[in-house]
């Protein structure tokens, strides 16, 4: 019932939203956040303040029927968490000596690559391929259409629909 209060008040862009969302939520958003930023943990605080302000930003793409709010911010908090990793492991391998940061460097990446896999292994191989390449690698679908011999369309629509099945199994 709290749920879809807060939903409500924050897509009438009402602030009582956002204060009922921290009251219920903060705990749960820090917890997420903490798990999947350490050794970060310095950036926290940013990482739950973007958390928050992409609820308030995207609440409309939230769908009840898909999955729970809370297994919706729990979602939003970890991918969040995930893009801070990446975005600060330079900031990290500065702050630490250089032998100890090459390590940390590669247990980060090693971390993060586990992450991706374990996401991508819910995808067939094809689409396993074709997420790499578009997303990790940098590819335009142009380029994959032609190596792939299919066209741009359907390689939106198997994006799509792997997007879909990885949301579903993490909404869980």
């Amino acid at each position: 019932m709290k749920d879809k209060l807060i939903i409500k008040y924050i897509k009438k862009c009402n602030q009582k939203g956002m204060e009922m969302l921290i009251d219920n939520y903060n705990g749960l958003i820090t917890s997420v956040i903490r798990t999947h930023l350490n050794p970060l943990l310095n950036y926290e605080e940013e990482c739950i303040s973007d958390v928050l302000f992409l609820i308030w930003e995207n609440i409309e793409g939230f769908n009840g029927r898909e999955n729970t709010f809370k297994n919706w911010i729990c979602a939003i908090a970890k991918y969040k968490a995930i893009d801070y990793k990446r975005k600060y492991i330079s900031k990290i391998n500065l702050e630490i000596d250089s032998n100890i940061s090459y390590i940390d460097e590669n247990l980060l990446r090693l971390e993060i690559e586990e992450e991706i896999n374990e996401i991508l292994n819910f995808l067939n191989d094809k689409d396993k391929e074709l997420f790499t390449r578009y997303y990790l690698d940098g590819y335009k679908l142009e380029e994959i259409a032609i190596d792939t011999k299919t066209n741009v369309s359907n390689l939106h629509s198997r994006l799509s629909r792997g997007r879909k099945k990885i949301r579903k199994i993490f909404s869980k």
